[in-house]
């Protein structure tokens, strides 16, 4: 069974897309930390990061290096902060999430709630930057 993200690749499932190529995509996580958390994932459905052949692990993390810097110009903060936890979804992802402190990394933190023309604002925002 195709995971939510392989949905979202098809085009079965909307998303905040921020950028695509013929390998990756990125997206803004719909339950996020905080405002502009995006989420990066291989166009491959691998489940575990560790599992992906070199040449898209590594391919994964320059894309995830250039999302990173638009999302460090569109959303005021001191750092992107890099977290692989891949428990949640059986497919290979990096969440990107804007930092001013460690505490904006924590994932029992209450999610931040959106309307769609906010998540389009911030979305658009970062793309500003691709």
């Amino acid at each position: 069974m195709p995971s939510i993200f392989s949905k979202i690749i098809a085009g079965e499932i909307p998303c905040y897309k921020i950028a695509e190529n013929e390998d990756y995509m990125a997206f803004l996580d719909v339950f996020p930390l905080k405002r502009g958390h995006t989420l990066v994932i291989p166009k491959k459905e691998i489940d575990y990061i560790f599992d992906l052949d070199d040449p898209t692990y590594t391919g994964l993390l320059l894309f995830a290096k250039q999302i990173a810097g638009a999302i460090k110009k569109a959303i005021p903060c001191n750092r992107i902060a890099v977290s692989v936890i891949g428990l949640e979804v059986p497919h290979a992802h990096i969440h990107l999430i804007p930092m001013n402190t460690m505490n904006d990394v924590n994932f029992s933190n209450e999610k931040l709630k959106f309307s769609k023309e906010e998540f389009e604002q911030i979305a658009s925002e970062i793309r500003r930057y691709i």
